[in-house]
């Protein structure tokens, strides 16, 4: 009737794409203007061998999240929120500070969103104020808050030309003698 056999068990590369998962982080521009992408494509992203958290839509968490990692909410969460990247789902609920690199909502974000790259969905419902780098925001999505552009250097500010010296006024001398 039932058969012992061992079976390895399925690896995480190996799961069907269900397009829920996490795209990867686009190049960001570098001051320098010089890019890293043929290093970058010999060596598989870090991103792809971690794998994806995912917080599903039945359950509900109360306390703060950190991690370097990947992290998909489509349940709940009442506090703060620090990963790697991030994707709020459709479902998905955070009340409280959200930062990471990338941040893709398509749910339920009241708090703070700090990140590099920020994309409000055309789903999304945000009562908050975002720091970002780049930001996009698409039709339908609800926002409340304040945008504020990340941390670019500003560039260096030019002297004013300062003014030539003054010229002395002239002065003038009564040449009349005293009578």
């Amino acid at each position: 009737m039932f058969n012992k056999t061992k079976s390895p068990a399925p690896s995480p590369q190996g799961r069907a794409d269900n397009g829920s998962s996490i795209p990867p982080l686009p190049d960001l521009p570098t001051p320098g203007g010089s890019t890293a992408a043929p290093a970058r494509a010999a060596a598989p992203s870090a991103a792809s061998a971690r794998g994806l958290s995912t917080l599903s839509s039945d359950l509900q968490f109360e306390g703060g999240i950190t991690g370097g990692g990947d992290l998909q909410i489509d349940g709940s969460i009442k506090g703060d929120v620090r990963v790697g990247r991030l994707i709020v789902g459709e479902t998905g609920a955070v009340e409280g500070n959200v930062s990471a690199d990338y941040i893709e909502v398509r749910g339920r974000v009241v708090g703070g969103i700090s990140g590099k790259q920020v994309k409000l969905i055309a789903t999304a419902y945000v009562d908050g104020d975002i720091t970002a780098e780049q930001m996009s925001i698409d039709i339908g999505a609800y926002f409340q808050g304040r945008v504020l552009q990340g941390r670019r250097e500003a560039p260096a500010p030019t002297p004013a030309p300062r003014p030539a010296a003054p010229e002395p006024a002239p002065q003038i001398i009564d040449m009349k003698a005293p009578s």
